[in-house]
């Protein structure tokens, strides 16, 4: 299905593939040789998404890019880039040849140099910068610049590096105190809420 959104249509190259379940929303481009497949779903928001030339999105992938923040935060993917089924990217860029395994997760501000690998279940965090052909293994937190990849036991480092990230300022544009989480949930959903309304306008073509 495609989707008008914000005066803006996808657009795809005749020599891509876009399966008929799939959904894409507003300034998306897929190009050429480029597949996405069944019940994926790229949301550009107010802001964009590329999908480079034979690169694949499969099944059940969640591409959202934002412009809620300033810089806004499109979805780039690079050429020969493999997205990976149940995998969320959310205005990050993906470099040509990378390779995001089966539920991977890519947060906003994130920058995967080429042929970087994310395995299985793995999580890049918000402003993340993965070097080139670096490998995040499987269910672990990839995290900040320079990067530490941390394993799911190590749940103190992991829940001081996020708090030390500023997720929400980064994501939503929410610079709430990490401690104060009622609160900055409520201005995260508000911010999501206004930018999702805009969906209301939506035709499909």
């Amino acid at each position: 299905m495609l989707v008008k959104h914000r005066g803006a249509m996808p657009s795809i190259d005749p020599t891509a593939y876009v399966a008929p379940n799939a959904t894409l929303v507003g300034a998306v481009r897929v190009g050429p040789h480029a597949r996405v497949m069944y019940g994926a779903v790229l949301d550009a928001e107010g802001s964009r998404i590329e999908v480079g030339a034979t690169a694949v999105v499969a099944e059940h992938s969640v591409l959202r890019a934002t412009a809620v923040t300033h810089p806004p935060h499109p979805v780039v993917i690079g050429d020969h880039a493999f997205v990976g089924p149940h995998t969320t990217v959310l205005g990050a860029v993906v470099g040509r040849c990378c390779y995001l395994a089966a539920q991977a997760t890519v947060l906003q501000g994130a920058r995967l140099g080429p042929g970087a690998c994310v395995a299985v279940g793995a999580l890049v965090h918000a402003g993340t910068e993965v070097p080139d052909e670096f490998f995040v293994p499987p269910h672990t937190t990839a995290i900040g610049s320079p990067l530490r990849v941390l394993a799911p036991d190590q749940r103190e480092e992991v829940r001081e590096a996020i708090s030390a990230n500023g997720f929400t300022a980064k994501a939503f544009g929410v610079t709430t105190a990490w401690t104060e989480r009622v609160g900055r949930y409520e201005q995260v959903a508000r911010v999501r809420s206004a930018e999702f309304g805009e969906h209301a306008h939506d035709t499909v073509v």
